[in-house]
């Protein structure tokens, strides 16, 4: 396993990912910002909250990347369609665990049971992420895929 490149390999995968995710939204396909959500648990201010959510979102994506890398290291092998199977679970992870649990540690994020009184800046991403939109599901699912198949053709051995 190339344990020297995960890191660089991560940063693109991720990099895949973010732009594949702005695209979607500026396309009007999602609502779901995951820079503004992330940086909004540090700061109201949602322009720094971006800037901040990005480098959060970087960060998180090295550490899912060394996951991927240990997983293709104790299979002794990484291709492009393992990567997309370990994309489809990440993101089924994080539809149906992450981010159910995100209202009950995000301080600015109102929860499913916040009435009209609530002052969250955000609001609550709903099963599986649908109060970001309809789409936003499939957007995650495609987006997280391509992270994986990225890590699997820079990840798999030449």
């Amino acid at each position: 396993m190339d344990w020297a490149g995960w890191a660089v390999f991560g940063l693109v995968a991720t990099v895949a990912l973010t732009a594949a995710l702005i695209t979607a939204q500026l396309a009007g396909l999602t609502r779901l910002d995951l820079p503004l959500v992330l940086g909004t648990m540090v700061t109201e201010d949602p322009d720094r909250a971006r800037v901040v959510g990005f480098f959060i979102h970087l960060a998180a994506g090295q550490g899912f990347a060394l996951g991927y890398a240990t997983v293709f290291a104790l299979l002794y092998r990484a291709t492009w369609w393992i990567g997309g199977l370990l994309g489809a679970l990440h993101v089924a992870i994080a539809l149906t665990v992450l981010l159910p649990l995100l209202p009950g540690v995000h301080p600015r994020m109102a929860s499913q049971r916040a009435g009209p009184a609530s002052t969250a800046m955000l609001e609550p991403p709903g099963f599986f992420g649908l109060n970001y939109g309809i789409q936003t599901p499939a957007v995650a699912a495609v987006v997280h895929i391509i992270y994986g198949v990225v890590l699997g053709l820079l990840l798999a051995p030449r």
